[in-house]
């Protein structure tokens, strides 16, 4: 008997997937992420790796990124990162695009091998949405991305689309342009948070309060919440 080609892709995916989570929660020891001096450290090595390696470090990232977001992951902490390594502009181009290219990716296979359980899984929970969608489904996908996929998670989002079978230039386009917005100012944090780690050594958190690289990213991502809880309030209600 032949195998089944569909099959085996998903069953190396989802193997792929698994790994991916064993090593992140038994090789990584997330109690250093509370560590101020930890991450001071390691933070200026990175930074100076990056500086002394610009091409492959830009690589290295946007690929990771590209999987990371292919394996199921979310877009936030990348974002975050990217801030933090290139800056607001050259972290919101880098991580917009490895973000896209990985959303479309993760959107082409679920299309292909896993439609049905989508289908199953999915179909019932938006079908409000469907109708809007197939309206003009590149302005209307685009806006359920800048409105935080009205409070779907993000891997969710990627897939989402499977149910109208959105054209995949029109996915592209619409979550490029739809996760600019938030992905900017979630990079400026990350930037803020770089300048506030370079200047400062200790952790104070009236320093963190009054600096104006971490509050004005916070201020701004309340306003995109905001805005997002009024588009979701007039186009996609439940």
């Amino acid at each position: 008997m032949n195998a089944n080609p569909k099959l085996i892709l998903a069953l190396i995916y989802t193997s792929c997937l698994g790994a991916l989570l064993i090593f992140l929660f038994s090789y990584l020891d997330f109690r250093d992420l509370t560590d101020y001096y930890y991450i001071k450290k390691n933070s200026e090595a990175l930074l100076d790796y990056k500086e002394d390696n610009l091409f492959f470090f830009i690589l290295f990232f946007f690929l990771l990124t590209t999987l990371w977001i292919f394996f199921l992951g979310f877009g936030s902490p990348v974002a975050i990162l990217s801030g933090f390594a290139f800056g607001q502009w050259y972290g919101t181009l880098i991580s917009s695009i490895s973000l896209t290219i990985g959303s479309t990716l993760l959107y082409i296979f679920a299309r292909y091998h896993f439609r049905h359980l989508i289908f199953d899984y999915l179909e019932e929970k938006i079908k409000n949405y469907k109708s809007l969608f197939k309206k003009n489904e590149l302005f209307y996908f685009m806006i359920f991305r800048f409105a935080g996929g009205a409070g779907i998670p993000f891997p969710i989002q990627n897939i989402l689309p499977v149910v109208f079978d959105m054209k995949v230039k029109n996915y592209f386009y619409s979550t490029l342009l739809g996760l600019i917005p938030s992905i900017f100012i979630i990079n400026t944090l990350g930037s803020g948070v770089e300048e506030f780690i370079g200047k400062n050594e200790d952790l104070g958190y009236l320093n963190i309060i009054f600096d104006p690289g971490i509050y004005w990213p916070i201020i701004g991502f309340f306003i995109i919440l905001i805005l997002s809880f009024l588009i979701r309030k007039k186009l996609f209600k439940k």
